[in-house]
């Protein structure tokens, strides 16, 4: 396994290269960062490389992508969707929700993360203001994972329900609960979060 420094120098040297070879800064991000990061999403949800390997991927990716902003300014890529992310009122738990936006991110989402401990309302709010076509929450308890469904209720009260997606995960979530709550995916791991949502969207992963 490379280590951080390693990945984030090779990566840059890549990018840095292909860039004097004339190769567009769009065809850099899409068809190499994101679509390298969506076979890490694979990988990881196979079990084949761990959240250590994610991690420097995803830095890597953001280093890369550091680069290729300037030259995107006049060729700005189109985002696949755009995602509100958070952890659920109660839950201060944000390694796993984190994961999941590191590869949403790296997988060409447009990534709003509202933290921890979200109410029902802040994501409602957040769907609002960013126009959203996801939201996504985490929760890592059962004492706390029945706030999925007070989100969800509260974007019905909203009148926002019927404008987003509901994508849910966490250690005790499971698909069973997914469908009692009516949520319109459940994605068991970060890897594959980023497929379920681009499927939820009707968009290649």
């Amino acid at each position: 396994m490379l280590s951080r420094a390693q990945a984030i120098s090779q990566t840059e040297q890549i990018i840095k290269d292909a860039l004097a070879n004339n190769v567009p800064a769009s065809e850099i991000l899409n068809d190499g960062l994101v679509s390298a990061m969506s076979v890490i999403g694979d990988k990881f949800s196979e079990g084949e490389i761990y959240i250590p390997d994610v991690l420097i991927a995803a830095r890597a990716m953001q280093n890369g992508l550091d680069i290729l902003r300037p030259y995107l300014a006049s060729d700005k890529p189109s985002y696949k969707g755009t995602v509100v992310i958070g952890t659920v009122k109660g839950d201060l738990h944000d390694i796993g929700k984190n994961l999941v936006k590191y590869m949403l991110s790296g997988g060409g989402f447009n990534v709003i993360d509202l933290g921890n401990d979200v109410s029902s309302e802040k994501f409602a709010d957040a769907v609002r203001t960013h126009n959203a076509d996801i939201v996504a929450m985490s929760a890592l308890l059962t004492t706390t994972m029945t706030s999925m469904k007070d989100i969800i209720e509260g974007l019905e009260e909203a009148g926002l329900r019927e404008k987003v997606k509901v994508l849910i995960g966490g250690a005790p979530v499971t698909q069973d609960f997914a469908d009692k709550i009516k949520a319109d995916g459940y994605a068991r791991d970060a890897g594959s979060a980023i497929h379920k949502a681009a499927e939820l969207l009707g968009i290649a992963g």
